[in-house]
């Protein structure tokens, strides 16, 4: 038997390396403008673009920090191996493909979980209720 895979990424507009040229071209020209304000003598300017810069650059540290996020579920023989990789921690869960259950979402739940025995698992918050579905779907055809 072939191992499967299925990977749930964060819908991100910019890659990490597009949005650190966008930072870049920003800065720059937040910082030409406050240049030429401050040879002006209008020394106010730069203090508001000292302002401005830093609270991007907290902006873009938070997205920067989930821009990577993602939930893999790999099925390889008998083995389930559902890996969470959040905010740079990599979280590592082992279920029996004979005992594991997925449970699907509740309500108004975004979310749905793998469990077995005491071990219970949240997956599923990149993506929409249909993609969900049709995951849920494949994987089950897979469980004991």
């Amino acid at each position: 038997m072939s191992m499967k895979r299925w990977q749930m990424r964060r819908n991100c507009a910019l890659s990490p390396k597009q949005l650190l040229w966008f930072y870049i071209a920003l800065v720059c020209l937040s910082l030409l403008v406050a240049v030429g304000f401050l040879l002006a003598g209008i020394w106010v300017i730069p203090i508001f673009t000292a302002l401005e810069l830093s609270a991007v650059t907290i902006g873009f540290l938070i997205y920067c920090r989930h821009a990577l996020d993602c939930e893999t579920i790999e099925i390889d023989g008998k083995r389930l191996i559902v890996k969470k990789f959040i905010s740079y921690q990599e979280a590592v869960y082992e279920f029996n493909t004979q005992w594991a259950k997925i449970e699907p979402p509740v309500d108004a739940s975004k979310t749905f979980h793998i469990s077995q025995s005491n071990l219970r698992v949240e997956l599923g918050q990149f993506l929409r209720q249909e993609q969900q579905n049709a995951l849920i779907s494949s994987v089950r055809v897979h469980l004991g």
